[in-house]
């Protein structure tokens, strides 16, 4: 028997009522986890470590003077969210990354949000990720989001909020379908007494969509890494491998004829679709960073002509910095002339004289974070800091405000998750992906990362968190009580 020791006082768990029963739609799991010793959940675990380092499932963290790859740690426990609010959920991501591709759209071509006056000009024409080379170009479907990574969060009271939009080169989802895998394999019983959404068609949909990126039929994909010291580079190779297209690397691609080539052992065939794992910055030397190594000399005017499409389009990145983040509710009103369906995380600008003086009078209860920050780095948690780090990280926004954003505390909801002194409840994210072709089309799911650290609230694999897999339950679900 194991026991499931109830969440904090004033949390949202995703399993467990206040009283320690098991909410409706998680009956089932609750009662086999309890009914489940603990060594067995220990030798699964172990069985999972181990194939999945067999698979080459790793990451590598910058700045690491080794260099060392590590394994995402795997909690066998899942998060399970019942359909209908999955079905809320997917209706708001749709929206938000609809209304985030016009406004794309909109600021490299007519600015009719900035001259609206909902989003300051400096904000996005001093923005280092705008791009004056997008200026002006039609792209097919007027399509820039193709893959976005929407990070989601629950406060105390159960409701969702948008933390992040992950819009250049979002990552993780290879960790969604081979923690499926695993759960399949470890626990097959589970989804013969769950209707248990699918997620292994997420490949096949990702090839659908890149190839619909395209104005020409029958186009050749690949996928663009920058080799295998990146730290996604098994992610790269994963979805290469599952799409049945070519993993290259800047060198193996060339530029003749204002067309985009690949090298083979069958001479060079033309690249219709670049499914780019590579930042900006680096995609060609001619045109950005002259010193990459990673790029294609040549890319830009290519694409320019559009004669190859880049996904997602260059450019995106000025949509999912921190400093953009506050407007997206803005721009759904503006854009599609709805109401959000689903809400951001209270925000204060540091740019702002008023909210900065406010974050700098809270430093000790606020989480403050670098605009263009990502994987934990770059950002204080208030509550957990020590009194020289607070110290250390008000020089920092004093002398570049227009760099931080700061949000209030969330008490992030928590699900069970098997840790060294059993099943107890950690603290959790959400990171759905949206697919936007023809459709926007959303595996049901997603990418659950777990702070594994009693107490800690950040999830990030980088910073000490692992994953777990997320059920959808269907409705038909029939969950066996027993």
């Amino acid at each position: 028997m194991t026991t499931l020791l109830s969440p904090p006082e004033g949390t949202f768990d995703e399993m467990l009522l206040a009283d320690g029963s098991a909410r409706p739609h998680a009956r089932g799991l609750a009662d086999w986890l309890r009914k489940t010793g603990a060594a067995r959940f220990e030798r699964k675990r172990a069985e999972a470590d181990l194939l999945f380092r067999r698979s080459g499932i790793t990451f590598s963290v910058y700045g690491d003077a080794e260099n060392a790859e590590r394994l995402i740690p795997f909690d066998i426990v899942p998060r399970v969210i019942p359909a209908a609010e999955w079905k809320q959920l997917e209706a708001g991501l749709k929206q938000r990354v609809t209304a985030l591709n016009r406004f794309i759209h909109d600021i490299y071509h007519g600015h009719e949000i900035i001259k609206a006056g909902i989003v300051p000009a400096d904000q996005v024409f001093a923005n280092e990720l705008y791009q004056v080379a997008m200026q002006g170009i039609d792209l097919h479907r007027n399509m820039y989001t193709h893959i976005s990574g929407i990070d989601l969060v629950r406060a105390g009271d159960g409701a969702w909020h948008v933390l992040e939009d992950n819009l250049r080169t979002p990552s993780g989802v290879s960790y969604m379908l081979e923690n499926r895998k695993m759960m399949m394999r470890l626990f097959p019983e589970l989804f013969s007494r769950h209707a248990v959404a699918p997620v292994e068609q997420y490949p096949s949909l990702l090839l659908e969509t890149l190839r619909d990126a395209s104005p020409i039929d029958n186009p050749t994909v690949v996928v663009l890494t920058p080799g295998r010291y990146n730290s996604a580079y098994f992610e790269h190779a994963f979805l290469a491998r599952e799409m049945g297209v070519e993993l290259v690397e800047g060198a193996d691609l060339f530029v003749r004829d204002d067309h985009v080539w690949m090298r083979t052992t069958r001479g060079p065939q033309r690249v219709d679709v670049i499914y780019r794992r590579i930042d900006d910055a680096y995609l060609d030397p001619l045109a950005f960073k002259p010193d990459s190594m990673l790029g294609v000399p040549g890319l830009v005017a290519a694409y320019r002509l559009g004669n190859v499409v880049i996904t997602n389009a260059i450019g995106t990145g000025v949509a999912d910095d921190k400093s953009i983040y506050p407007y997206v509710p803005d721009m759904v009103r503006f854009y599609l002339g709805e109401e959000p369906i689903l809400h951001n995380v209270p925000t204060w600008m540091c740019r702002k004289p008023d909210d900065l003086r406010y974050v700098l009078e809270h430093l000790d209860e606020l989480v403050v974070k670098e605009t263009q920050g990502a994987g934990g780095y770059g950002m204080l948690i208030g509550p957990k800091a020590t009194k020289e780090e607070i110290a250390e990280f008000r020089k920092r926004v004093e002398a570049k405000p227009d760099g931080y954003i700061a949000q209030p505390t969330l008490s992030l909801s928590t699900c069970p998750t098997f840790v060294e002194e059993g099943v107890a409840p950690r603290h959790i994210d959400l990171r759905p992906f949206v697919l936007n072709g023809k459709d926007i089309r959303i595996v049901p799911g997603g990418l659950t990362r777990v702070a594994l650290r009693k107490g800690s609230l950040v999830v990030n694999s980088s910073q000490g968190g692992g994953t777990k897999d997320t059920w959808i339950l269907e409705a038909r679900d029939a969950v066996a009580n027993r």
